[in-house]
This record gives C-alpha cells, sequence and structure tokens, in this order.
C-alpha cells in the first residue's frame, strides 16, 4: 500500500510504499482509509512537539479519519497511538474505538470536524460541570476548533457566547455562528463576568486576557472556570499568583489524559450527528494524500482532509 511515512521529527512525511497491515500481525480490525483530516495533534506528535509524541520511526501520521471496514460499514475510528495512522490506504483500528456512522455520510467532512469539534465538546460535557444559561469566552475563535467551539457552546445552551481573537476583520464573521459578541485580545475586560473560558491560545496572551477578565470582575467570588485546550501562543503562562488569591479562577486542562478515553468515545455518537446533519460549520479541503508533502505546513482556514 501507500502511505505518508515519517522517517524523523525533523522532516516532512514522503508518500511511499509502506507493509499493508494484515490481521495476523496485529490485533484489531484491518479497514480501508476514506479520509483522515491534518490536525494540530497529527503535525505536533510527527514533530514531537506534543506531550503523547513517541520518537518511533518509521511513523505513518494520522490520530483519527473515516474508513471501511471488511462488512461494507463506515466508521469514524480513533487510533490510540503506535506507529502505523489514519495517513495511509489501509490502517489497523480497535472497533471499540470507533462509531459506525451513516452510509450518506459525507467522510470528508467527518474527517475535517470530528477532531477540532471534540475539543470544546468535551470539555463542556465531560471536564467542567457546564450548565445551560451560563457565559462563555471562546479565546482563540478564529482557528478551525475555536470556530467549532463557538457553536457548540451555543448548542449546549450558553445564555452568551463571546468570541475572542487578534483579527477583528475574522471575529466579524463569527457572529453569523451565534457569537453573541465579539472582541479582540486587547478588548478581554468587556468579557469580565463569563463563567467559563475555552482557552486555544494560552501563552502570554492569555495570561493578558486572564489578568484583565479577572480585574475587571464585578463579583470575584463568582466561579470563573478556565478550561486550557490548545497552546498556539506558547506551552507556558506568567501567572500572577495574586490572580488566583483575589478571584475564585479555577483552571483546568482538557485533552488526551485529563479526560478518559471512555469519556471521549461516549461523546462520539451524537457529535457524528451533529456534524452529519449540518448542526456544525465545517470549512474543509480535500487533497489527495499523494500531496501531502508538499501541503504537510500549510496553514489556512480550511481544514485538510487526505484522501488516499
Amino acid at each position: 500500500m501507500y502511505a505518508a511515512v515519517v522517517t524523523g521529527y525533523d522532516a516532512p512525511p514522503q508518500y511511499r510504499e509502506h507493509p499493508t497491515p494484515v490481521a495476523e500481525e496485529r490485533d484489531g480490525m484491518v479497514v480501508q482509509v476514506l479520509a483522515a483530516g491534518l490536525h494540530r495533534l497529527v503535525r505536533a506528535r510527527a514533530t514531537g512537539a506534543h506531550y503523547s509524541a513517541t520518537g518511533t520511526f518509521p511513523l505513518v501520521p494520522g490520530v483519527d479519519g473515516v474508513v471501511r471496514d471488511r462488512q461494507g460499514n463506515l466508521r469514524y475510528a480513533v487510533l490510540e497511538g503506535g506507529d502505523l495512522g489514519t495517513f495511509a490506504e489501509w490502517t489497523v483500528i480497535d472497533p471499540r474505538r470507533s462509531v459506525v456512522l451513516p452510509s450518506d455520510v459525507d467522510p470528508v467532512r467527518i474527517a475535517a470536524a470530528m477532531n477540532p469539534a471534540m475539543s470544546s465538546w468535551v470539555a463542556l460535557r465531560r471536564r467542567i460541570a457546564f450548565r445551560a444559561g451560563q457565559r462563555v469566552l471562546v479565546l482563540g475563535a478564529t482557528g478551525g476548533a475555536g470556530r467549532m467551539a463557538v457553536q457548540i457552546a451555543k448548542r449546549f445552551g450558553a445564555a452568551h457566547v463571546i468570541a475572542a481573537g487578534r483579527d477583528a476583520g475574522r471575529l466579524a464573521a463569527l457572529t453569523g455562528l451565534g457569537a453573541d459578541e465579539v472582541v479582540t485580545f486587547d478588548q478581554a475586560d468587556r468579557a469580565a463576568d463569563v463563567d467559563v473560558v475555552l482557552d486555544y491560545v494560552w501563552g502570554e496572551p492569555a495570561a493578558r486576557v486572564m489578568t484583565a477578565v479577572v480585574t475587571a470582575r464585578r463579583d470575584r467570588g463568582a466561579p470563573l472556570d478556565w478550561v486550557q485546550i490548545g497552546s498556539v501562543a506558547g506551552e507556558t503562562l506568567p501567572l500572577d499568583s495574586s490572580l488566583l488569591r483575589a478571584s475564585r479562577l479555577q483552571l483546568h486542562g482538557s485533552g488526551i489524559g485529563s479526560v478518559p478515553g471512555r469519556d471521549f468515545l461516549a461523546e462520539l455518537p451524537e457529535l457524528a450527528v451533529a456534524v452529519h446533519t449540518g448542526a456544525i460549520d465545517v470549512r474543509v479541503r480535500p487533497v489527495p494524500l499523494a500531496l501531502v508533502t508538499e501541503t504537510w505546513g500549510e496553514e489556512a482556514d480550511d481544514r485538510i482532509v487526505y484522501v488516499p
């Protein structure tokens, strides 16, 4: 078979021949890959930048995708790890870490949306005790996952969703996706009375926003759940200890490890339906897997989905 193969942290994947998996060699189900998304997690693991990277090479990247099993069923599958991912014509899945999809789904759409949408979906459903009627700030709302977080917070009953980012022009478009208000990072004091922050940014910008929000709160005794999901602006944050003493700021991380795998899996069926029915807006660009080297480093609003 052909696959995208990474031979080291400092090199992009190359499209080349790779051994085809067979059931006798591995536990699990051998499946045909129909579509697999190029997510931040995929690149971070392949470059050693993510805490779950194993350093095992050669590596076929890809953490999830839409596949067809031997019985002809379409499945969305999440891979636990290992050296054979979904950027290949065939891969191996644990069927317990998959959900059977309707036969009329668009594999590319599902592959594009499930991973980024899952970040906020699981954070609100499984990481904190989110309640309908609460106010939510999405920090980093102009990215793909952030755009979906705005929609998902509204879907779960948020009374007021504030979308925050650097680019005022791109923020303006989010009002059509459910944002009640948009602010730049420098206007974060306008989000002072939110109940939940979904943070895809971290680093110094998040520290500035955190300071502005806490300082401007009318009731510092009201709980503020700050959920750290992504770190596009830096892995560390200069946190003033007084913010923790002067408010009910509660820091949470949401991701692999902080949320049990069984909780992620339990949310897959409902999320897949939401994506399939168009309840979540998806921007996607299908790309032949053969072009993986040329497109590996691209940053765009549309999610790249590789089609073997």
